[in-house]
C-alpha cells in the first residue's frame, strides 16, 4: 500500500433490488436458509464515494468520517464503523486508511425499497475498487463483483445481490450449480428477454417506519413452526421461477412471485410473538390488482417486501393500461397519492 499522503477518491453508484423468492431466515454470519431471486432496480441507488489517504499511525482502529444526505449521521457513522472494523481481514488496508465517506440515496426512507441493499453493496463496491486500485488485486472482472458481493453480504443479507445486473440469485440451489450461500450470482444465460423489460411500480401505502425490523423478523424465524417447510418451498420456488424465466412464462412467474409476497407475511403472522406489517389498504390493493389482471387480461403481479408497501410489477407492454389502471384506482390508496416508478436496471456505475 502506498504511504503518499495524496488524497484519492473513489465513488460508485449501486442500485437496490426486489426479491422475487424471498431470504427470510439466516444462520452463521449473514448466511441465507434458502435460495432467493431478485430483479435489480434502476432509480432505486445509493451514490457513495470514498476519499482516503494514509494515516500517520498504523492501527486497528477504523478511521472516517461519514456524511449521510449532506449531514453527518453519528448512528450511520458508527454502524458503519463497526462494519470496517469486523472485515478488516479481508482489506488489510483499512489499517492504514483514513476514510472521508459520503453518501447518499435517491429514493426517501420507508418507502418499500431496501436502502440496506443498496447502500451497503455501493460501500462494498467502493471497497473493493480500493483494493484493486492500492494493490493490483482484483483485476479480474468476476473476482471483484464475487468479492463486493460476499463483503455486501456481511453488511445487509439482501445486498449482495444488488452488484448484478437484472436478475441476481443468492443461495444455494439445484437450478444453478454456481450458486452460493456466500454471494450472490447473475441470471442472465438463457432468460427469455421480456424480464429485462419489467416495470416496478411501488404503492406507498405508508410512509411510517415497521414496527418489527427485518432483522428482528429474520431472528423470529428461528422459532417458526413452519421454518422448515418454508426453506424447502422456497429452495423449490427459486427453481421454478428461473424455468419459467427461461420459458417466457410471465403466467407461471406471477403466481410464484405473489405466492412468496404472501408466505413471507404468513410466516410474520405465524412467529412468536406473531405480528402484522400488511395495512387495510395493503389488502384493498392486493384484491383490485388482482381482478384488474382476471377482468383485462393484463401480466400485472405484485410483491411485497417486509412492510406493507406494494411493489407492482409488469412487462413494459402493458405499461399504458397499467399507469390509467393506478390512477383511476390506486392512487387514493397511497400516503399523499405517492407511487413511485422504476423499472429492472443493468446494475452498478463506476462513477468515479
Amino acid at each position: 500500500m502506498s504511504k503518499q499522503k495524496s488524497v484519492k477518491k473513489t465513488t460508485w453508484r449501486s442500485p437496490s433490488n426486489i426479491a422475487l423468492v424471498k431470504y427470510w431466515g439466516k444462520y452463521g454470519l449473514q448466511l441465507p436458509r434458502n435460495a432467493s431471486v431478485s430483479f435489480t432496480l434502476d432509480k432505486a441507488f445509493t451514490t457513495t464515494s470514498i476519499s482516503y489517504y494514509t494515516k500517520e499511525t498504523i492501527s486497528p482502529d477504523i478511521s472516517l468520517s461519514f456524511i449521510f444526505e449532506g449531514q453527518a449521521n453519528i448512528k450511520f457513522e458508527d454502524k458503519i464503523r463497526k462494519f470496517l472494523s469486523s472485515i478488516r481481514a479481508y482489506f488489510p488496508f483499512l489499517d492504514e486508511l483514513h476514510l472521508d465517506i459520503i453518501s447518499e440515496n435517491s429514493f426517501p426512507h420507508s418507502t418499500g425499497i431496501a436502502s440496506s441493499a443498496s447502500s451497503m453493496s455501493a460501500l462494498a463496491l467502493c471497497l473493493c475498487q480500493i483494493e484493486r486500485d492500492e494493490s493490483g488485486k482484483l483485476s479480474d472482472e468476476d473476482e471483484f463483483y464475487r468479492k463486493a458481493s460476499y463483503i455486501a453480504r456481511l453488511g445487509s443479507g439482501s445486498a449482495c445481490r444488488s452488484v448484478y445486473p437484472y436478475i441476481a440469485m443468492w443461495g444455494e440451489n439445484s437450478s444453478n450449480k454456481d450458486a452460493s450461500n456466500e454471494y450472490a450470482i447473475p441470471v442472465v444465460e438463457g432468460i427469455h428477454p421480456v424480464f429485462k423489460t419489467f416495470k416496478d411500480s411501488i404503492l406507498i401505502v405508508s410512509d411510517v417506519e415497521k414496527s418489527v425490523s427485518s432483522r428482528a423478523g429474520h431472528a423470529l424465524m428461528e422459532g417458526n413452526p413452519y421454518a422448515k417447510s418454508r426453506y424447502t418451498q422456497a429452495n423449490e420456488h427459486a427453481e421454478q421461477l428461473i424455468q419459467a424465466m427461461k420459458d417466457g412464462d410471465i403466467e407461471c412467474w406471477g403466481k410464484i412471485v405473489e405466492k412468496e409476497a404472501l408466505t413471507l407475511h404468513a410466516l410474520m403472522m405465524a412467529s412468536e410473538p406473531p405480528y402484522i406489517l400488511m395495512l387495510p389498504n395493503t389488502l384493498i390493493a392486493i384484491e383490485k390488482i388482482q381482478r384488474f389482471r382476471a377482468e383485462q387480461k393484463v401480466p400485472l403481479y405484485f410483491t411485497l417486501d417486509a412492510g406493507p408497501n406494494i411493489h407492482m410489477l409488469y412487462p413494459e407492454v402493458v405499461k399504458d393500461k397499467v399507469m390509467y389502471f393506478i390512477e383511476k384506482e390506486l392512487v387514493s390508496l397511497c400516503v399523499s397519492g405517492r407511487v413511485i416508478h422504476d423499472q429492472t436496471g443493468t446494475g452498478p456505475v463506476k462513477i468515479a
